[in-house]
């Protein structure tokens, strides 16, 4: 269990804060994360990877000469925010382009894609490569979906590497994509991690049994097996990964083949246990003719205090050969030796730069307020059901739900009461509402209740007092926006709510209904329908490898969206909103 931290909520804070204090030789703090403290050659690419706090070394730990230029760093176990990620990418390149990097999980694509789209819009070329190399997450088949775990550094050391020898964007894609391919990944854990405040792991494993396949962000295994000896792991770990359905596009067969390896620690486990295990992989591998090539073994992508072992396969050539021996400085990870450049200045970072509030209408103004108190409603009633959130969530899934509706919330409430403050129109505090919700929670949540927010308050603008029909085009508005996101009804997700939710609300008002009653009955049917989702199995998601452990269990986003519409239904009166 985790026992030293102040406020839980403000635990990745004051950790990125304390690993820049004691790395400043290396990094320096920007908005979201971190990134070189020393200068990079005018027109290479920089490489930027990022994801949830927890997982040390990666992801901070990783950003240095020959590695990672900027890592954006998220709340434990949740994305970074796209906000986050733009900051850090603009602070980061250096004129050649921006290869953004990291593992293959909901949030993290949602983040990752729309600050890759900001990117692009504000002129800085951008390229992303997901990393997928656990092979327990999905099938052979379906491999684009696997999750992304101690992979992550052989990919990011390929794509870095090449863009230290000058490559251009399009070959550091080409590499990092190569890297990718070429990777395999498999784990185990004897337990799972607590995160900070929790009084209970995330999951749970019986005496003398291992859960088998797991993921690194708390996630339960997809199965268990009785833990064997360190030579039977060892076997269990390479001969799953040298089944020829996993050998990699260009390798025929194992024999013959030049492999990196890496042999993870997920957190608890020592490193002379770690050694124990290696002698054996080590063997195993040359006994099926594989080349082993500089090999790691130690803590590389963790998950907090995971109990747990992961073993890597990186398939080289002698292209990758060469680029993963090539020399690193970073605060993690060091090989070889690098020629130290200079440092840079500290307003060289990306500038946060507050926007003008934009005129409003006094009746716009006046139902500001009303926004705002909807906002607080919606604040209390997260904070009064965040343990249960959590414990929802990590049924299946990471249990971060909880606590990152409450960072989202807090965040929006405190940003909407400054717009009101400044006089801004219902429409600009919903705005600034759902830039500081997505912001500061980050992960998959964030960013749907940011766009769900920005839509609404697009839709009733500053000039008029909201009225049925807008607001009513706002959920419509935010619905659709969500739904690009690719769930649909059926997948276990906030949309099995939201959706009938959406269609209630449209049908009291055509029907006549005031405001305040159709979004009442709305918020019902949404409380039910998030009930219903205890009978579904997810079908995206980190629970979506863990299926059937979340049967009789609802959403947590689905639930949370529920008990939101209701507090929110309680504000509305019959005479607030025409």
């Amino acid at each position: 269990m985790t026992r030293l931290y102040n406020e839980p909520s403000d635990f990745a804070d004051e950790m990125i804060d304390g690993f820049v204090a004691a790395n400043q030789r290396w990094v320096r703090r920007v908005h979201g994360g971190v990134v070189r403290a020393t200068r990079s050659t005018p027109g290479s690419v920089a490489l930027v990877v990022g994801g949830g706090s927890g997982h040390y070394p990666a992801f901070g730990g990783l950003v240095g000469q020959g590695l990672a230029h900027g890592a954006a760093l998220g709340n434990l176990f949740a994305s970074p925010s796209w906000q986050q990620v733009r900051s850090v990418a603009k602070s980061a390149q250096s004129g050649g382009g921006v290869l953004l990097s990291y593992g293959n999980y909901a949030g993290d694509v949602l983040n990752f894609d729309k600050a890759q789209q900001k990117l692009v819009a504000e002129g800085v070329e951008t390229r992303t490569v997901v990393v997928t190399d656990d092979i327990s997450s999905a099938s052979v088949d379906e491999k684009h979906k696997r999750r992304g775990i101690a992979g992550d550094l052989t990919v990011f050391k390929s794509a870095a590497a090449a863009a230290e020898e000058g490559a251009s964007l399009d070959e550091v894609v080409r590499v990092a994509a190569k890297a990718n391919e070429r990777t395999r990944s498999f784990g185990v854990a004897f337990s799972g991690c607590s995160l900070p405040g929790a009084e209970q792991p995330l999951f749970t494993v019986p005496e003398g049994r291992m859960a088998v396949g797991m993921g690194i962000h708390g996630e339960p295994g997809i199965g268990e097996a009785d833990v064997p000896t360190a030579n039977g792991l060892a076997e269990l770990l390479v001969g799953s990964l040298l089944a020829d359905a996993e050998l990699p596009d260009g390798v025929e067969q194992a024999r013959g083949g030049r492999v990196a390896v890496l042999l993870n620690g997920l957190g608890s486990v020592k490193y002379e246990e770690l050694f124990v295990v290696y002698a054996k992989v080590d063997a195993l591998l040359r006994d099926a003719g594989v080349e082993v090539v500089e090999p790691e073994v130690g803590e590389l992508v963790t998950s907090f205090d995971m109990a747990g072992v992961s073993l890597t396969l990186f398939w080289l050539d002698d292209e990758l050969e060469r680029l993963w021996a090539a020399p690193v400085d970073a605060p993690a990870y060091k090989k070889g030796s690098v020629v130290t450049a200079d440092r840079s200045d500290d307003d060289e970072q990306e500038a946060l730069v507050a926007s003008a509030v934009p005129p409003s209408s006094p009746v716009s103004q006046h139902a500001a307020q009303l926004v705002l108190a909807a906002l607080v409603a919606t604040q209390e009633t997260v904070d009064e059901h965040a343990d249960e959130l959590g414990r929802i969530d990590a049924v299946a899934g990471d249990g971060d739900h909880g606590i990152g509706m409450q960072r989202g919330v807090h965040a929006a409430v405190a940003a909407a009461r400054d717009a009101v403050l400044a006089g801004a129109g219902a429409g600009t505090v919903l705005d600034v509402a759902g830039d500081a919700w997505s912001d500061r929670a980050g992960g998959t949540s964030g960013a749907l209740w940011g766009a769900a927010l920005a839509a609404v308050g697009a839709a009733v603008g500053d000039d008029d007092a909201p009225h049925r029909a807008s607001v009513t085009r706002g959920v419509e508005d935010a619905t659709e926006a969500i739904l690009e996101f690719g769930a649909v009804v059926g997948d276990k997700t906030m949309v099995d709510a939201l959706v009938p939710f959406r269609d209630a609300l449209a049908q009291s008002v055509d029907d006549g209904a005031d405001l305040a009653t159709a979004w009442a009955e709305a918020a019902e049917t949404a409380v039910v329908q998030a009930a219903a989702t205890a009978d579904l199995l997810p079908k995206m998601g980190r629970a979506r490898p863990h299926a059937e452990k979340s049967l009789g269990t609802p959403d947590a986003g689905a639930t949370s969206l529920g008990l939101i519409a209701r507090a929110v239904g309680r504000v509305l009166e019959p005479t607030s909103v025409a």
